[in-house]
């Protein structure tokens, strides 16, 4: 045995371990199996329980084996629990089983006491002869020795199975006391290794400690060096400031000088500027003066020629009076006065046209001659021509012709060189000559105009028609008077030229130009705070900014500028890419109005312009500070602080500084007669004279440069003082006046304003106003100032001082101390400076308050400050934990605002100083939330992401980094890295993808930027499913719309062996290996996916794969199919009909609209060939959790495919929303862990042929077609490919209903065919054939339906049989009954009774009569018919149509002529004529008189004899009566049971017949005869007697139970008379029969 146990080391308890759960598994079984160990593991518990417990001591490698030792330990204390479990259960199993035995054997003894007694009774009933009683016993007899065999084969069973469970405990037992050696010996090796880990704990804690110390001298080492270097660049930095300073003082002495020359060159400047501006103002004015004089003459001109106008009429209406007094013709002479008039006023006009013609040739002349003139000035040698006449020697000639009245003369095109005798008139001459003849008119045709010497002061003033001397565009030449023709006509060609092309575009190098083909520099000409009437010049460089050479032309400007700005541009020529020309614009402003505008120019390239804007003066205040703290000073002491009023506009006011509690009533005055309104007239044409005269005259010199500010606040100063001073009394003008009243305050005469309280400041000037602090009584002191302005627009500014007033002599310069945010742990420092104005020196005392000494302190808390000095105090913060806590009411926990008060105490003084210390003290915490993460379980082929939010409680930003990550773990984004802003809060994506299948236990660590960590707990469970996939991503080809791509791939079980040796097994994480054997899955695709997936569920053997195709078929979404369709309409009605009424268009869109949703509901129509190929990654989730167990987890599982964890790109890519699809394999136990993800890409196409017919429907249903009828269908398709395709077609089945009836060959690019196609149902079924449409390109499938509709219809009678009931012999009587189609066609039917069918007379010969027949054999359903030959039953209607739902009424007649019970035939519901749908059996009864009586046995056949049976006589009626017999036989069954047996029972029925005739007894009265002698033989009647009401019928009700001495062998035969008395007496003799029988 020990050589045995020495072969088996430690190792292997764990494979006891799995062994003996193994074992605990077949005991649970039903079949109570129990199979000992093998002999491998025996050995080995024997080695584990005889090993020392030094061994654990020996081993070098304790630490690596401590963990494996724990895991054993752990594994067999539950191996060992589980043992005692499984044997308790085993002892009460054995327990149960004895005592099922020993109830088994008791039930054998019962039963065989039991035999032996039936036995004895079997024996006595033989010699008794009592045969019943013998059978019941032989009976009892069986049963028992069934059930004793039962009980001997169950007890056998019981013994087997004690058998078992005893030596299940038994091998439990000796299992047990082998483990128990095995945990002793594990407990031992644990304690050493436990022993080991904490000497190696103990060892690295000081190496940490060690590590720690030496970071913290390294930190402070860098404290000392970083305050070095902070004290070494203050004091260099004190030094430049104080030479900046230096430099600044001798810079602003010689800028104070220079400025004095300047403004006083600007004030002289300004004073001529005035006067000038004053003579023009005075000009304008006695122009307007003139105007006014003027257009009082014109009104009286006015008034003359209204009192002329009713004289002229006046006189035609005399002269009308005398022509019609004299018996002439008023009209007529009317008529031709007024055409003589109008010839006249032509002739006038003709010659006034003619006069300005000569002035503006005259005009022309004299230009010319003044243009030559100059020119020959400028010559050197001028020319001179001779030898023919210029052109002007030829026009003088022809002006001196008119002047002289020779007619119209021609100029000649060529003179002959000897015609020098014709000589140009003088210009006196020629003016005399024109002036005389303008003066020549008729002395007729004089007017009142020439009575008067009123004349306007400029020409053509009083004229409406009267235009200016212009020289029309299409009258002058391109070049001067004299040019050459050949001049002229390139001249010609050139503007032509230009004007068809003004602008093309500029290429080069292949690019074309685009944007802006000059650039401005600057890019806005701005005039800044202009005076009206003075002149500003800027120039502007524009630079060619295109690839090549470029034109610029110049446009103009804007309208509404044009009367103030002049823009002087010399074109410079072609210009090359890069080069620059000037500008010069010119702005005379003439009022006081900001304007906008542009200046346009003209490149080679298009059209620019440069943006132009003048702003006139405004007054833009302001004060510097709007609070002024003068801190703590000691009464009597002064202090200054200076308040700076800022103009930064161009206007100057008057200011004046109050206080806010004082009124102040200041004249804010608005002329109206400024320099801008003696401009603004309506007259347009006096403006533009003005503007004219304005314009011509000259100002020398350039404008001063905009950067010369100082002299243009000087002259505004000047402007402004003239404008006061030189206003006209006269002048329109509105004085406002504004009253401030604020109710009287007392004065605060510590604060005071300084010399400069009110005045004038400039444009862009300051003004600087001392506010003076003086303290006069110890504490707090606060006023309010404003500051008001003569200029209305300017509003009212205001700002606060405040002071403390103090007699310490002691003072703090900053009362109060910021330490601005603080974190809490971290040290702070501070300085703070103490002063003192006593001449001998004090010993101060530093206190902090008592709240705050554990977290402040001041440094040296004593000590001497000497006399009129400083001293410096050093402040330490180290706020803690505790700090809210500590503090109280000095710090706000909502705000983390700390108030610190601090105290100097001096001696020899009882009021100490103090000031304060701010700080907002924050936390350095980052919070991670969730603070513990479950990733539930995810498979090895996959990756769970979930996300956890990172929060930064702190006010300040941190940097955060999560370091020393797992393998099997990703945090994004930046790899976890990165700055968290104050109260922010960040997502963070952590992935967790596990390598293999285990329970995972780990920590994320965060870390901050100060060192602090923050951990994040994570559990999750890996998983290797049972079932793996060939092909864990699909990439489908391109997929035409509405057709199919199918993918194949495999489903994988290779789990063929328990050894985890051979290949990784699957298991949920530490669980047990999953058995092997068949496995099942099923594919769970998302809902409305274009996937199919076949199988959805299947079953995979081990070592096998199984088959699985998924095929995709794309559609295309309706919501875009409509999106595109209404785009679609939208342009071409816009390009149909452009001019369209908007109303009318709105209306056809909407209607358009909604017919392309109605149709876009149906089906989505055709695909159009431009429509891009999609890409559409399709995602198939599981279902979710099964119902055993709740989700796992919250996380997203994301597919990165079989290869193990994927790259960061990958995992950003899918963590964003990638799709994709999932398998779900469930394992034969249901767990919702086994789950893996199949990846589809799926691009789809537009297809090659589509159907346009029916709104691009596929789906072909023909409806509802009635069996042997056809429907036919016609599908238009075409092809939108851009080449011709060969068609061919599936073959539809030959024998199945559809057809197609025109297949074609071939179809063009762009062409439509029609396919005919029909459908025939043979039967009523639902009909569905594919027929494929395959091209090379791909296929079209198209789907036929149909259904095949038979006529059906459903009748409201149950059973099929209409029983009539009883009639009296020759009468009748009616029942209804409804047919209904429940079809979806129209049916036509026809009612058929079998009595009136010629079939059956046929067939009724060939038979023998039916009453000869046995009464089973009889078929016949037609019964008795009436002697007269007429149908007993009759129907109506009998043909007709039922519509589809409706419902048609049928009424069935009974007409009996005899009496008779066995009336009957069969009605047949005929459809179409050819189908049977209903058969109906009707019967009836007929009676003479009007009582009946129905029930008992029959005792006649239903068919009655082909003889007639004679009625009997009146004497022996009633003899004949009172043999009417009835049989009653009632069966009494005895039941093998105890329980007494219910009696027979058998009923009769008594009738009256509802009738017509006439009757002295309405009710029939009965009676049973004998009643109280049937009951003593057993029998219970109820009711004897009675009477039944016509038309209804009553119950007798029979009962029997056999008396006590009845005989068995021999049935009991009575009888009893039944009397009926209605309108005849009728009686029946009743035999009632009854017997036992034996029960079944």
């Amino acid at each position: 045995m020990e050589e045995d146990a020495n072969q088996f080391p430690t190792k292997e308890l764990l494979d006891n371990v799995l062994i003996v759960e193994d074992e605990r598994d077949e005991l649970e079984a039903p079949e109570f199996q129990v199979e000992f160990l093998p002999p491998a593991a025996e050995k080995g518990a024997d080695s584990g329980g005889r090993r020392r417990p030094g061994n654990a001591d020996a081993d070098p490698g304790g630490k690596k084996t401590a963990a494996p030792a724990r895991f054993q330990a752990c594994g067999l204390r539950g191996t060992l629990g589980r043992l005692e479990t499984l044997r308790e259960e085993k002892e009460l199993l054995v327990r149960k089983t004895r005592g099922e035995l020993r109830a088994c054997r008791q039930r054998i003894e019962l039963i065989a006491k039991q035999q032996a007694s039936v036995a004895a009774e079997v024996a006595a009933g033989r010699e008794a002869n009592n045969t019943a009683s013998v059978g019941r016993l032989q009976a009892v007899s069986r049963r028992l020795c069934t059930e004793l065999d039962d009980e001997r084969a169950l007890q056998s069973q019981l013994r087997a199975a004690l058998l078992k469970s005893e030596s299940a405990v038994w091998h439990i037992a000796i299992q047990k006391g082998q483990l128990e050696d095995v945990q002793a010996s594990a407990q031992e090796e644990e304690a050493a290794a436990r022993k080991g880990l904490r000497a190696h704990a103990a060892e690295q804690l000081h190496r940490e400690e060690e590590a720690l110390k030496k970071a913290e001298r390294n930190r402070l080492l860098r404290v000392r060096k970083a305050m070095h270097l902070q004290k070494e660049h203050g004091l260099r930095h004190q030094k430049l400031v104080e030479d900046a300073k230096k430099n600044h003082k001798i810079a602003v002495k010689f800028l104070k000088a220079s400025l004095g020359r300047i403004r006083e060159q600007e004030r002289e400047k300004e004073m001529g500027s005035q006067e000038h501006m004053k003579r023009r103002m005075d000009a304008v004015l006695a122009l307007k003066n003139s105007i006014s004089a003027n257009r009082e003459t014109l009104r009286k001109f006015q008034a003359w020629g209204q009192a002329r106008a009713e004289l002229a009429e006046q006189k035609a209406q005399a002269q009308k009076e005398m022509i019609l007094a004299q018996g002439g013709d008023a009209f007529r002479h009317l008529f031709h006065q007024r055409q003589r008039q109008e010839l006249e006023a032509q002739n006038r006009a003709f010659e006034e046209q003619q006069r300005l013609r000569k002035q503006e040739i005259v005009g022309r002349i004299l230009k010319e001659e003044a243009a030559g003139e100059t020119r020959r000035k400028r010559r050197s040698s001028p020319t001179k021509a001779t030898g023919r006449l210029t052109l002007r020697d030829e026009t003088w000639g022809y002006i001196s012709d008119v002047c002289e009245d020779r007619g119209t003369v021609a100029l000649p095109r060529n003179l002959p060189q000897d015609s020098e005798a014709v000589s140009p008139p003088r210009a006196s001459q020629l003016l005399e000559a024109i002036s005389y003849e303008s003066v020549q008119g008729d002395s007729g045709n004089i007017t009142w105009e020439h009575d008067t010497l009123a004349e306007p002061e400029i020409p053509g003033l009083w004229q409406e028609d009267y235009k200016p001397n212009q020289v029309p565009k299409e009258e002058v030449d391109g070049k001067p008077v004299g040019g050459t023709k050949m001049d002229k006509d390139i001249l010609a060609r050139t503007m032509e030229q230009l004007r068809s092309r003004v602008t093309h575009s500029q290429v080069a190098s292949g690019h074309e130009f685009k944007g802006r083909p000059f650039n401005s520099k600057p890019k806005l000409i701005h005039f800044k705070d202009f005076d009206v009437g003075k002149v500003y010049r800027k120039k502007i460089t524009l630079i060619n900014a295109t690839h090549t050479t470029n034109h610029c032309k110049l446009v103009g400007v804007e309208e509404h500028l044009r009367d103030f700005v002049r823009v002087d541009f010399d074109p410079p020529g072609p210009m090359s890419a890069g080069m620059s020309c000037e500008v010069l614009v010119t702005f005379k402003p003439m009022i006081n109005k900001d304007l906008e505008g542009s200046v346009s120019f003209l490149a080679q390239t298009g059209g620019f312009s440069v943006p132009l804007k003048c702003s006139t003066k405004k007054c833009m205040l302001s004060l510097d500070k709007e609070l002024i703290d003068f801190g703590s000073y000691v009464v009597g002491e002064t202090a200054s602080r200076i308040v700076t009023l800022t103009n930064v506009g161009g206007l100057g006011t008057k200011f004046k500084f109050l206080r806010a509690s004082e009124s102040c009533e200041m004249d804010i005055s608005q002329s109206v007669a400024k320099t801008s309104s003696l401009f603004t007239y309506g007259d347009k044409g006096i403006y533009d004279k003005i503007t004219t005269s304005f314009s011509e005259q000259k100002i020398e010199g350039n404008e001063s440069p905009p950067a010369d500010m100082t002299s243009q606040k000087e002259s505004g100063k000047l402007d402004g003082k003239k404008q006061e001073e030189g206003r006209p009394a006269e002048s329109e003008g509105v004085t406002m006046s504004t009253v401030m009243t604020v109710p009287p305050n007392e004065e605060q005469t510590e604060i005071s304003l300084g010399e400069v309280a009110e005045g004038e400041i400039g444009p862009f000037g300051s003004i600087k106003v001392p506010v003076i602090f003086t303290p006069i009584i110890p504490g707090a002191v606060y006023t309010k100032f404003k500051v008001v302005f003569k200029n209305q627009q300017c509003p009212t500014l205001y700002f606060r001082v405040t002071g403390v007033a103090i007699d310490v002599p002691v003072w703090v310069p900053k009362p109060s101390v910021d330490l601005k945010i603080c974190m809490y742990d971290r040290l702070y420092q501070d300085s703070i400076l103490v002063h003192t104005r006593s001449k001998a020196a004090l010993r101060l005392k530093f206190e902090v308050c008592e709240e705050l000494r554990g977290h402040m302190e001041l440094l040296p808390e004593t000590g001497y400050i000497q006399a009129q000095s400083s001293c410096a105090v050093q402040l330490k913060f180290l706020p803690r934990q505790s700090l809210p806590e500590d503090a109280g009411k000095y710090f706000d926990k909502e705000s983390r605002v700390l108030e610190a008060p601090m105290t100097i105490r001096v001696a020899d003084q009882i009021k100490p100083v103090g000031f304060t210390v701010h700080a907002v003290v924050t936390t350095s915490d980052l919070e991670l939330s969730p603070s513990a993460v479950d990733f539930g379980h995810c498979t090895v082929y996959e990756a769970v992401r979930t996300q956890v939010s990172l929060c930064n409680l702190s006010l300040l930003p941190q940097g955060f980094g999560f370091v020393g990550l797992p393998k099997f773990v990703d945090v994004q984004p930046s790899d976890g890295f990165g700055t968290i802003l104050p109260l922010e809060t960040l997502q963070l994506d952590v992935i967790f993808q596990p390598t293999k299948a285990k329970e995972y236990n780990f920590e994320l660590v965060c870390k901050s930027e100060i060192n602090r960590c923050f951990k994040l707990s994570c559990r999750a469970v890996g998983v290797r499913p049972p079932l793996g996939l060939s092909h864990y991503q699909v990439k489908f080809a391109a997929t035409s719309l509405y057709h199919t791509s199918v993918a194949t791939l495999y489903v994988i079980n290779s789990h063929v062996s328990m050894s985890s040796l051979t290949h990784s097994a699957p298991r949920v994480g530490s669980e047990d290996v999953s058995p092997v054997g068949p496995t099942t899955f099923e594919f769970l695709p998302p809902p409305d996916s274009p996937i199919t997936i076949s199988p959805l569920v299947g079953t995979v053997l081990p070592g096998k794969r199984c088959l699985v195709q998924v095929a995709f078929r794309p559609v295309l979404p309706t919501k875009l199919i409509l999106q595109e369709a209404l785009q679609t309409l939208t342009k071409e009605a816009e390009v149909k009909s452009p001019c369209k009424d908007t109303v009318t268009q709105r209306k056809d869109l909407r209607r358009q609209s909604s017919t392309l949703r109605l149709q876009g509901r149906d089906h989505p129509p055709q695909a159009s060939t431009t429509q891009a190929a999609k890409l559409q990654k399709l995602d198939l989730k599981p279902r979710g959790c099964l119902p055993e167990s709740g989700c796992p987890s919250s996380a997203t599982n994301q597919f990165w495919g079989p290869g193990g964890k994927g790259t960061e790109a990958e995992a950003g890519r899918r963590g964003r929303g990638a799709e994709h699809s999932s398998l779900s394999a469930p394992c034969p136990t249901p767990s919702p862990h086994n789950t893996l993800y199949l990846e589809l890409w799926c691009p789809a196409v537009a297809p090659s042929l589509v159907v346009t017919s029916d709104k691009g429907k596929t789906i072909f249903n023909f409806g509802d077609i009635a069996v042997g009828h056809r429907g036919i269908k016609k599908v238009s398709i075409q092809n939108i490919s851009p080449e011709d395709l060969t068609v061919e077609f599936s073959v539809l089945n030959p024998s199945g209903p559809f057809i197609l009836l025109t297949p074609i060959g071939k179809l063009p690019a762009g062409e439509t065919q029609v396919l005919t196609l029909s459908f025939s149902p043979r039967e009523s079924i639902l009909a569905r054939e594919t027929l494929d449409i395959i091209t090379k390109r791909d296929t079209l499938s198209l789907t036929l339906v149909g259904t095949g509709v038979a006529s059906t219809i459903t009748c409201s009678i149950e059973g099929d049989v209409l029983d009539m009931g009883y009639v009296i012999a020759g009468e009748s009587v009616s029942s209804s009954f409804k047919l209904q189609n429940s079809s979806a066609l129209p049916i036509r039917f026809s009612m058929q009774l079998d009595s009136l069918s010629s079939s059956r007379r046929g067939k009724s010969q060939q038979r023998l009569p039916q009453f000869l027949a046995f009464p089973a054999q009889r078929t016949e359903v037609v019964g008795t018919q009436n002697h007269s030959g007429q149908s007993v039953f009759s129907v109506i209607p009998v043909e007709g149509v039922i519509d589809p739902g409706k419902t048609q009424d049928f009424t069935v007649t009974f007409s009996p002529d005899h009496e008779s019970r066995y009336f009957s035939d069969r009605l047949q519901v005929v459809l179409f004529g050819k189908k049977l749908s209903h058969q109906i059996l009707l019967k009836g009864a007929a009676r003479e008189h009007m009582m009946f009586v129905e029930g008992g046995d029959p005792l006649d056949v239903p068919v009655e004899s082909l003889t007639v049976i004679p009625t009997c006589d009146p004497e022996h009626r009633e003899e004949a009566e009172e043999l009417k017999p009835i049989l009653v036989t009632l069966d009494y069954v005895q039941l093998d049971t105890d329980m007494p047996a219910p009696p027979a029972t058998r009923e009769l029925q008594v009738g009256c017949i509802r009738t017509t005739q006439l009757s002295p007894k309405k009710t029939v009265e009965f009676s049973l005869d004998g009643a109280a002698s049937l009951q003593h033989k057993g029998f219970t009647i109820e009711p004897s007697r009675g009477f039944v009401e016509r038309g209804q019928t009553k119950t007798i009700s029979i009962s029997w139970l056999p008396p006590a001495d009845f005989d068995l062998d021999h049935p009991l035969v009575v009888s009893a008379l039944l009397q009926l008395k209605g309108d005849v007496k009728e009686t029946y003799k009743v035999f009632f029969v009854a017997q036992v029988v034996s029960g079944p």
